[in-house]
């Protein structure tokens, strides 16, 4: 399932982000400015239970969540969107997972992770800022299954109609939330008009 979260301030920050010219300092505050937008309808279903909360003048009923949910962010591109989501879900775990792309074959090669199987039962939210080919998105679900999570959804920014194909072929279950689906890739696998190597924009490593 695909869920495009469309709002006026989602269009300006990715205006921002696509531009060559917005440095990267911005670059990092435009990102997590974004992600907190995309945190709400990702995280809308989230199960809460009551509990009682005295204010000043009485007690009353108040909220807390049921299951803190647990940010997977693919490394190193994914960093940027774990501040957003923990703005609004302050205790939220988080929990990294490394992987590159060979960029002979174009797929995705994982060298760490620190999933927590005590988790499994927690809604797990993928952070990849792109979605391109898929393989890397394919191969991070492929994984957390293994570990035994179930509720799992994919967040990135930007999709390319073919990532967004092949994890909808190989993991129907899971919901793709992204902020735009882009035209196409190139031949290197890089979404077409994008915004470039998300991680070289965030981190200052980007090569004129």
């Amino acid at each position: 399932m695909l869920v495009v979260v469309d709002h006026p301030l989602i269009q300006v920050h990715i205006s921002i982000l696509r531009n060559r010219l917005t440095g990267t300092d911005q670059f990092r505050a435009q990102l997590t400015a974004l992600t907190r937008l995309l945190a709400f309808p990702v995280l809308q279903d989230l199960e809460i239970l009551p509990m009682t909360v005295t204010t000043p003048l009485a007690d009353t009923t108040g909220y807390r969540l049921d299951r803190v949910p647990v940010l997977v962010p693919v490394l190193r591109a994914g960093l940027g969107m774990v501040e957003g989501f923990r703005d609004v879900v302050p205790d939220t775990v988080v929990s990294h997972l490394g992987m590159y792309r060979d960029h002979r074959t174009l797929k995705p090669i994982r060298y760490y992770s620190n999933f927590s199987t005590s988790y499994h039962d927690h809604p797990v939210i993928l952070l990849d800022p792109m979605l391109a080919t898929g393989g890397s998105a394919v191969n991070a679900l492929n994984y957390l299954k293994q570990e035994g999570a179930g509720d799992i959804r994919v967040v990135s920014v930007i999709a390319a109609p073919e990532g967004i194909q092949k994890v909808g072929e190989y993991h129907p279950d899971v919901i793709v939330f992204t902020a735009q689906i882009d035209d196409r890739l190139n031949d290197l696998g890089y979404i077409v008009p994008g915004l470039g190597d998300a991680g070289d924009r965030q981190f200052g490593t980007a090569l004129d």
